[in-house]
Order: C-alpha cells, then structure tokens, then sequence
C-alpha cells in the first residue's frame, strides 16, 4: 500500500515552549463525571501558555466535576442542559460551550486528555505552516497491565488500516479521520458546516466532524503524538471491551456483510498462517505471511517504545478485537446502538 497505513511517520511532539500568545484560542472541555483526571487535564491547559480561554461543560455529573474545574481561575465552568433527544452526550455538551466562544480557534479537548507543556503551540505551529482547518492528535493511550500493552497499541494500529492517515491527510474526500480528545479548529469553520448539531447523533463524531470540514472545502489532518496523553485507565479486558464495543459496529456502518468481510481478512491475514505452519509444502508461505504480519507491527511497537516481541501477540490481540466488533454487532441487534457514561443509545436513534 504506497500511502503506509502501518507507518508512524505522521506525528508531532511537543517543542520546547515558545511564549507565543494563546488567546486566539477557546478550549471546550465536555465532562460528564471526570472529578478524578480533569484537574490534572486543566493545570496541562495552564501550562502551555498566556492568554488561553477555557470552558468546561459540566454535563450532568453526580461528581464534584464542577467543583473541580471552578477551583482554577481562568476555567469557566458551564452547567449543562438535560440531552435532548436524538443527540449523543459529548456532542450536546459541545454544543453548549460553542455558544460561548468568541475566538478564531476552538480546541476540542477530552477531559481525560493531559497536554505536555509546549503542545499546543506545536499544534498551532504545524496548523499555520501546514494551512489547515482542522488538526487532531491520536492520544497516547495509558499502558498499565498486560490487556492494556497487548490491545491499546494495536487499536492504533488498526485505526490507520481503516483510516490511513496519509489518504486522510490529503485533499482527497475518500477518507476522513480525526481523533476527538484533541481536535483544533477554525471556529468559522465550524459555523460553516453548523456546527455540533450537524453531526448530533453521530457515535464516531471525530471522523464525521472531519468529512464534514472536508464536504465543505477544508482540509483536516490528523496524527499521533506521545504529548498528548490520556489519562483514563483501562487495566482491564472488560473496560478496553467495553471502549471497543460501544462504537466498532458503527465503524462498519451496520453492515452484517461489512462485518462478514472483517471477520473473513483477519481469519486469512491470522489464522490461515498460524493454521498452516506445519503443514508440508505451503509452510514456507505460512512463515512468510507471519514474518510480513509482525514487521507490519513493529513501527507502532517502536513509537511506543515497547518491546518488538509484543508482536508474537498481534494475534491474539486481532481474534479479540474480532470477538469485540462481533459484541458491538449483537448489541445492536439487540436494539442498543451504544452504551457509554450511564446513557444507552437505541439502536433508532
């Protein structure tokens, strides 16, 4: 594949701080129950410069959210309205916020993202020189146990099989991809396309925000950084399932022959190899198709900086995010379309 889908060459690291001035910049911050990581997220905000606007949409949390976020001085914290229906939860919280802002650029940031000083500026710096209208970073996804180092890194890797980054990245409309915990816009950009309510049940809403920037003319970029970080913890199975589960389907866009198609490329790309290994005269084949799978791996191992042989694993990480795209199709067979932070979204909405 000439545009490289298993490469990392399209990321971006912090700088060194620059001093440049942030107040062309208002950062929205949806929350829903984040008192436990939003404050380490806001004093990542306080260091990447002077000037910058921040707005936290505090959307129905039980938690001490609010209390939080009002503790620092250049937040202001938005008491979120009751989701109305036909809309997903972060979306109406966006929605919200926007009303607020008066910058030329909007920051789209989850409150379980931490921004290592210098970020932004890089992020601005790359978004002028490069003339875009839309930057988003793939954040740094924690890795803490076993089920985290053996699934996170190949979700990435997987994500830029289906959204390859370099197609992407370029004026074509074929692909679109954004990721949503690190988004910078042009405000005007936003109000162009109509803002959050033109993708306001849209479970996969950074991919759509940025064919829509696309639709309308702009261009979008996305890519991966170790400086932008989430916070949330997985650790287990169960929460990297259930991560997977609420949108994977959706990827697919409901289609059961999508799905037939997904389930038959990784049963021939992982277990036709494995299954052949020892049988007479096609082994060599077999050997061959392994070694190609996990040098195809091996780039996103690098960045992450962990050790090349978690490409042993690569299959048994691809037979559960099969098992998982396959959970994500029975729930919503089952009439749920999503299930995320106490909402359930039917399968008709």
């Amino acid at each position: 594949m000439p545009w490289r889908p298993w490469s990392t060459r399209e990321h971006l690291e912090a700088g060194s701080p620059s001093g440049l001035r942030l107040d062309g910049i208002t950062v929205l911050i949806p929350a829903r129950n984040e008192a436990d990581v939003i404050g380490t997220t806001l004093r990542g905000l306080q260091a990447q410069g002077d000037g910058l606007q921040v707005i936290v949409i505090d959307d129905q949390s039980t938690d001490a959210t609010a209390a939080v976020a009002s503790a620092f001085s250049n937040v202001r914290v938005v008491s979120g309205a009751p989701l109305p229906d036909g809309w997903a939860g972060k979306l109406w919280a966006l929605e919200q916020g926007r009303q607020h802002v008066r910058t030329p650029l909007t920051l789209l940031l989850d409150a379980d993202i931490e921004l290592r000083p210098g970020m932004l500026a890089t992020l601005l710096s790359h978004k002028q020189r490069e003339q875009r209208q839309f930057v988003s970073i793939m954040a740094d996804l924690r890795r803490t146990s076993f089920w985290d180092r053996l699934l996170l890194p190949a979700f990435v890797y997987y994500f830029k099989l289906l959204y390859p980054f370099a197609i992407s990245n370029s004026r074509s409309t074929l692909v679109a991809a954004g990721a949503g915990g690190c988004i910078l816009v042009d405000t005007d950009m936003l109000e162009r396309i109509g803002a959050f309510a033109s993708l306001r049940d849209a479970l996969i809403d950074d991919c759509t925000l940025a064919r829509q920037i696309k639709r309308a003319g702009g261009r979008t970029w996305i890519g991966l950084s170790r400086d932008v970080v989430s916070l949330r913890p997985y650790g287990s199975f169960d929460s990297i399932h259930r991560m997977v589960a609420r949108s994977a389907f959706t990827q697919l866009g409901y289609s059961t022959a999508l799905l037939l198609v997904v389930t038959f490329l990784f049963l021939l790309a992982y277990g036709v190899p494995l299954a052949l290994l020892g049988v007479a005269h096609v082994w060599p084949l077999a050997w061959v198709a392994w070694l190609a799978m996990m040098l195809g791996y091996l780039p996103m191992l690098r960045y992450y900086r962990m050790p090349l042989w978690w490409a042993l694993l690569l299959p048994l990480g691809a037979g559960l995010y099969l098992g998982m795209t396959w959970s994500s199709a029975i729930r919503y067979w089952r009439g749920v379309r999503s299930q995320w932070k106490g909402r359930v979204y039917g399968a008709g909405v």
